[in-house]
């Protein structure tokens, strides 16, 4: 099978209809509009075999989590998914392989309204690199540079069950759902309607996607600010404290990463309108600390003793 045959039978014509492409897959590039007061809202990630992901990793868990990753950063902004693009690098044209893989990405493009509108094939070492675009209100997306003395810090849901469920994946080949930190590593969710619901009310926002430590110091960074983190507060599941207990639990939390919740800071004037608008969407979400004037970001216990970091997060070199 060839290169346009691969993108005739598993990329093109499988992903949900947008009226906003005018041109999408089969020319040298798409066209799309951007609806007026709309900004564009881009990112682009690659995930390599071997590195991001088990090479035995069963490819429909490849094709959702190289989507979701993504998506996770447009969560991160407030941005509301539109388009993407795929870039995919095989060792070979492997039917089975890109049947699973197609179905999984689809899976959750459908589901987030997602079009696929372009890419490229190539042979070689198994990679796969996705841009996304999203929508987000003139003005209004969400940046990391916004946090202030005073806010309040949150994240969302559970905390280092990914990273716990990658130490567990390599021995357990084929195996994607059942257990439930292995699930969260295949199959993260990215919290998009989360994100939207944040415009306005959150001062600064990110993604957790190499730990809480060093994802909340990027906002520091942004902001010229500290924070005061309470490792007491960290959200953990019953799941991962049964299976490595509190203290690993809470490393992973802070260090772990692959969780791709949010982390976000909200002035204490717009707590009512946080909780408002979380609970009517549902979503969990958990305060953390606070943010300082500066210091840097300390970790604490509930006595306020210090919580040593061993590291501060993932990195690549």
């Amino acid at each position: 099978m060839h290169e346009f045959e691969i993108i005739q039978q598993y990329f093109s014509g499988h992903g949900p209809q947008r009226d906003d492409v005018v041109m999408g897959i089969g020319d040298d590039a798409a066209i799309l509009s951007v609806p007026p007061g709309m900004q564009l809202a881009a990112s682009v990630d690659s995930l390599v075999a071997g590195v991001h992901f088990p090479e035995h990793m069963p490819p429909a868990a490849v094709g959702h989590r190289s989507l979701a990753v993504n998506l996770s950063d447009l969560a991160a902004m407030g941005a509301q998914p539109a388009w993407a693009l795929l870039a995919l690098t095989l060792p070979q044209a492997d039917d089975a392989w890109l049947l699973e893989f197609s179905r999984g990405f689809f899976a959750l493009a459908r589901r987030c309204q997602v079009a696929l509108v372009g890419g490229n094939l190539a042979l070689g070492p198994l990679n796969i690199t996705i841009a996304v675009h999203g929508l987000v209100p003139g003005g209004q997306a969400l940046l990391r540079s916004g946090a202030r003395p005073g806010d309040h810090i949150y994240v969302s849901g559970w905390l280092g069950d990914a990273a716990r469920g990658l130490q567990e994946l390599p021995a357990v080949p084929g195996a994607a759902a059942g257990d439930s930190g292995i699930a969260r590593f295949c199959y993260p969710e990215p919290r998009l309607q989360a994100g939207m619901a944040l415009r306005g009310i959150a001062s600064a926002a990110i993604d957790v996607s190499d730990g809480l430590a060093a994802d909340l110091d990027h906002i520091l960074q942004a902001s010229g600010t500290g924070a005061r983190l309470q490792v007491d507060a960290l959200p953990l599941s019953p799941w991962l404290l049964e299976h490595c207990g509190r203290e690993q639990a809470v490393n992973l939390a802070l260090t772990g990463g692959d969780d791709y919740e949010l982390c976000f800071t909200v002035p204490a004037a717009r707590l009512p309108q946080l909780n408002a608008r979380l609970q009517a969407l549902g979503a969990a979400v958990t305060r953390v600390g606070e943010i300082t004037a500066g210091g840097g970001l300390q970790c604490v216990r509930a006595d306020g003793t210090p919580w040593p970091l061993a590291a501060t997060g993932y990195q690549h070199f």
